[in-house]
C-alpha cells in the first residue's frame, strides 16, 4: 500500500470534464463578449474613423477583381486604382441620382393617388366614412409636417451633408490607397504581429477579407438579377421610372431583407399611383415573385461558395448595426458578421485538422 504523497499525474481530476469544458467554454464567452465590447465602443467613439475605412474595405472586397484584371493587363498599379474609384464614383452617382429624381418626379402623384384611395374607401364605406377621412386628413398632416421637418432639416443640415460628402471622399481615397498598397499591408501585418505568429495573423486576415468578398460579390450579382427582373416586369406595366425603382432596388439589395422590403414597397406604391389597384397587385406580384426567386434560387447558387449566415444571425446583425449606427450600421454589420464567420470557420478547421493529428499519432 503506498503510503507517500500521490504523483501529480496519478491524482483524480478536482472536477469531472463537463465542468471542466463548461468553466472553458464560460471564459471563452466571457473573453469574446469582452473583446466585442471593446470593439464596438471603439467603433461607436470613432465612427468619423471607423466608417469611411469599413467602406473602403468593403470597396476593395467588390472591386478587388476590376483593379487585379487592369493590372494583369499590365496597366500601372496607381492608374488601375484610380480608374477603379472612378468607376465606383460613376456609378454610384449615378444609381443615387436616378432613385433621387425618380422619387422627387413621382412624389407628388404617389400623395395624389392616396388622397384619391382615401376618397375611394370613404365613398365605399359610408359606415366609416367618417373614420377614413380623419385617416386622409391625419395623413395629409402627418405628410406636410414631414415635408416641412424635411425641408427645414436640409435647410439647417448643411453639416450634417457636408460630413457625409466628407466620408464619402475619405473612403474614395482610401479604397485608392488599400487597392493600391494591399501587398504592402500583408508585410506590414507580418512586421505588427507577435513572433511566430505572421502567417497564422496572415491566414485569418485572408479569410476574413474573401468571407467579405465573397459576399460582396454575390450580393452585388443578386441585386442585379433582382433589379433587371423588377425593372423588366414594371416596364411591361408600363409605370413610370421604372429604370428608377429598379436603381432603387439594386441600392436596397446591400441591405438583406429590409432594403428588399422597402424598395418593393416604394415599387408597388409608385405602381398604384399611376395604374391603381390592378397595376399595385400586378407589381406586388412581381416583387413577391422576384424575392421567392431570390430566396430559393439566386441565394443558394450564386452564394454557395460564401459563408453561409442563418437568416435569425442576419436579423440580429441589422438590429445590432442599426442600434449602433442607424442605417450605416445595417449597411456594414452584414458583411463584417460574414468576416467573422469566416474567421471561425478557419479555425475550426484548424482545430479539427490539430485533432485528427493527434488521433492519428506519429506515423
Amino acid at each position: 500500500m503506498r503510503t507517500g504523497p500521490v504523483p501529480a499525474g496519478e491524482r483524480p481530476p478536482l472536477l469531472p470534464e463537463f465542468a471542466r469544458r463548461l468553466a472553458a467554454g464560460s471564459v471563452l464567452v466571457l473573453l469574446l463578449s469582452g473583446v466585442v465590447s471593446l470593439v464596438v465602443w471603439f467603433c461607436v467613439t470613432f465612427q468619423a474613423v471607423v466608417t469611411p475605412v469599413l467602406l473602403a474595405l468593403l470597396g476593395a472586397a467588390l472591386l478587388g477583381p476590376l483593379y487585379r484584371r487592369l493590372v494583369a493587363m499590365k496597366v500601372n498599379k496607381s492608374v488601375a486604382a484610380g480608374l477603379t474609384c472612378a468607376a465606383v464614383v460613376v456609378v454610384m452617382g449615378g444609381a443615387v441620382s436616378i432613385v433621387v429624381f425618380a422619387l422627387i418626379d413621382t412624389g407628388d402623384q404617389i400623395i395624389s393617388s392616396l388622397r384619391d384611395a382615401a376618397q375611394a374607401l370613404s365613398e365605399r364605406f359610408e359606415a366609416a366614412g367618417t373614420s377614413v377621412d380623419d385617416l386622409a386628413a391625419n395623413a395629409k398632416d402627418m405628410l406636410g409636417k414631414f415635408g416641412g421637418t424635411a425641408v427645414s432639416g436640409v435647410l439647417s443640415g448643411v453639416g450634417v451633408v457636408t460630413g457625409m460628402l466628407a466620408t464619402g471622399v475619405l473612403a474614395i481615397l482610401l479604397l485608392f490607397f488599400f487597392l493600391r498598397d494591399s501587398d504592402r499591408a500583408v508585410a506590414s501585418l507580418h512586421s505588427l504581429a507577435p513572433r511566430g505568429s505572421g502567417e497564422t495573423a496572415e491566414v485569418m486576415a485572408r479569410r476574413a477579407f474573401q468571407a467579405i468578398e465573397g459576399f460582396m460579390r454575390g450580393t452585388t450579382l443578386i441585386a442585379f438579377i433582382d433589379a433587371l427582373c423588377i425593372a423588366v416586369g414594371l416596364l411591361i406595366l408600363q409605370v413610370p421610372n421604372a429604370i428608377g425603382l429598379g436603381a432603387l432596388v439594386f441600392v436596397g439589395a446591400y441591405i438583406p431583407y429590409l432594403g428588399a422590403l422597402l424598395s418593393g414597397a416604394v415599387a408597388v406604391l409608385v405602381a398604384f399611383a399611376d395604374g391603381g389597384y390592378t397595376t399595385a397587385l400586378w407589381a406586388l406580384g412581381i416583387v413577391l415573385a422576384v424575392q421567392v426567386l431570390e430566396g430559393n434560387v439566386l441565394q443558394p447558387m450564386i452564394q454557395s461558395r460564401t459563408v453561409q449566415m442563418h437568416p435569425a444571425v442576419v436579423l440580429v446583425a441589422l438590429t445590432a448595426g442599426a442600434s449602433v449606427a442607424g442605417i450605416l450600421g445595417m449597411l456594414l454589420s452584414v458583411p463584417l458578421t460574414a468576416a467573422v464567420f469566416g474567421v471561425l470557420s478557419e479555425l475550426r478547421g484548424r482545430y479539427a485538422e490539430a485533432e485528427n493529428r493527434a488521433t492519428a499519432g506519429p506515423s
